[in-house]
């Protein structure tokens, strides 16, 4: 970089009207005196002036350029002066010239700077070595094929995933305002730390956008609340892993889906955020199936499970809200869920009769026998929505109903009852028995405009010291 001593630098850009406006005014100073003048983009331009292509934009990031043009004054090797856009009083000053610019506006406003833009910043930032970033650097060799060699690493899912590049990282981290360096919390079943650098890391990885790294955050931060269990769900033998659902004005603005299709296929938001909390955990905390994950069979939600609500179709309050967080607010509500089980009631058409073709479907969670063993989340779909909306039902009374009707007398569920072993011994005989515990439903809104179908995706046991239960958390930006 052949900066000069002392003397006048410009930088500026053909693409920037501001830039073109001043050609005459560095034309003068120029003519005037020492004048070294940086274009970052058209090496033609300006055509009246003498002038250098920054063609790495290596001079734009060392010296700091945020908005072109910039004027600085330099003087025995240190800049002594700085303007940028045209101001006409400190072009003046900073030049010494009091006519200088006599024929232009007093004021007009710069143009981004070419070195700051996204893709670019990063980039200049690994060339410099200036990330920041604290994490392990990986050489692969000159033969290894990116994606094979993270397979190989046992970094990967079972699905190929994104070399996390430091650029790509730090792309990535500009979707936060958080330190990289902040730790999050203790991933299990390791207990290492995690950085939001970490989470970073793995939201790449995933195939995350930078505006889905709060979403990602807050779903780990979730995780690791002590309520959720998170070593817990990863050594179960059961099904479950954790399902993230989101509200807030962030599902729209990131471009999550709530409508058809929402649990599945289609939508990178949805499919990425519940992917990098999954490689958050086997990647940081070592959570790695037929190691410390001792699921006996699993479920396809493993790979990444979450759902945005639609709050807007919806007639009741949404479950963030529902579970403390006020309205308008970004959270997520982390749940430790199965794969999806079907409820498809096309012919009723009255609450009652909906209610219970739900309760129905919800006693066979774990077991049509196992009561007090399950938490469930029940997505209803707009169609069933309409029929409680029209008849005026709360989502507290569709819970009141629901809990209701999933009650079965103890005999009933003791074991050997119906010929089946299996059962539960915890309600005296003659009672009834209550199939879910107080906050082990929850209901959201999701879901396609038509099609009378909606969904129940089961929990793992809720009570005692071996179960999960469901943890809320705000976002932050």
């Amino acid at each position: 970089m052949n900066l000069p001593d002392t003397g006048l630098v410009a930088i500026v850009k053909r693409d920037c009207e501001t830039c073109v406006m001043t050609e005459p005014v560095l034309a003068a100073l120029a003519a005037a005196g020492s004048l070294t003048v940086y274009v970052q983009d058209d090496p033609t331009f300006p055509e009246s002036v003498p002038h250098d292509h920054d063609a790495t934009l290596d001079v734009s990031h060392k010296l700091n350029i945020e908005v072109v043009p910039t004027l600085l004054l330099r003087e025995n090797g240190q800049e002594v002066g700085r303007t940028f856009g045209w101001h006409k009083v400190q072009w003046r000053e900073l030049t010494g010239l009091a006519t200088l610019g006599e024929d232009l506006p007093d004021l007009r406003p710069g143009c981004g700077a070419k070195n700051i833009e996204p893709g670019i910043i990063e980039d200049l930032l690994v060339r410099h070595g200036e990330t920041g970033l604290k994490s392990r650097r990986v050489e692969f060799g000159t033969q290894e094929d990116e994606i094979e060699a993270l397979f190989d690493r046992g970094w990967s899912d079972g699905l190929p995933v994104v070399p996390p590049t430091e650029a790509r990282v730090l792309r990535m981290l500009g979707g936060t305002a958080r330190d990289p360096q902040e730790v999050i919390g203790k991933i299990p079943s390791d207990l290492a730390d995690c950085t939001v650098e970490k989470v970073a890391i793995n939201a790449v990885m995933a195939g995350c956008k930078p505006e889905y790294l709060p979403v990602v955050l807050a779903a780990v931060e979730a995780v690791l609340e002590e309520p959720f269990s998170m070593h817990g769900v990863l050594a179960t033998t059961m099904f479950v892993g954790p399902m993230v659902i989101v509200n807030g004005p962030i599902r729209r603005s990131i471009g999550m889906n709530a409508k058809g299709n929402a649990l599945g296929q289609g939508f990178r938001a949805n499919n990425t955020i519940g992917r990098a909390l999954q490689l958050v955990i086997r990647n940081v905390g070592g959570g790695r199936p037929q190691e410390v994950d001792r699921a006996t069979l699993g479920n396809p939600g493993k790979v990444g499970f979450c759902v945005a609500e639609d709050e807007e179709g919806s007639c009741w309050e949404s479950l963030a809200t529902e579970r403390g967080i006020p309205k308008g607010k970004n959270a997520v509500t982390v749940f430790a869920g199965y794969g999806l089980q079907g409820i498809v009631d096309q012919k009723s058409r009255d609450p009652e009769s909906l209610a219970q073709s739900f309760a129905e479907c919800l006693k066979a969670v774990q077991h049509p026998k196992l009561y007090q063993g399950a938490d469930a989340l029940v997505v209803v779909c707009p169609e069933h929505e309409r029929t409680f909306r029209e008849a005026g039902w709360s989502k507290a009374r569709l819970y009141d109903e629901l809990h209701a009707r999933t009650q079965r007398l103890a005999d009933e569920i003791m074991p050997g009852a119906g010929g089946v072993a299996e059962g539960t011994t915890a309600f005296a005989a003659g009672t009834m028995a209550r199939k879910f515990r107080d906050g082990g439903l929850m209901i959201v809104r999701a879901g396609g405009g038509a099609g009378m179908f909606s969904g129940i995706i089961g929990g793992w046991s809720a009570s005692g010291e071996k179960g999960s239960s469901p943890v809320t958390k705000e976002i932050k930006l």
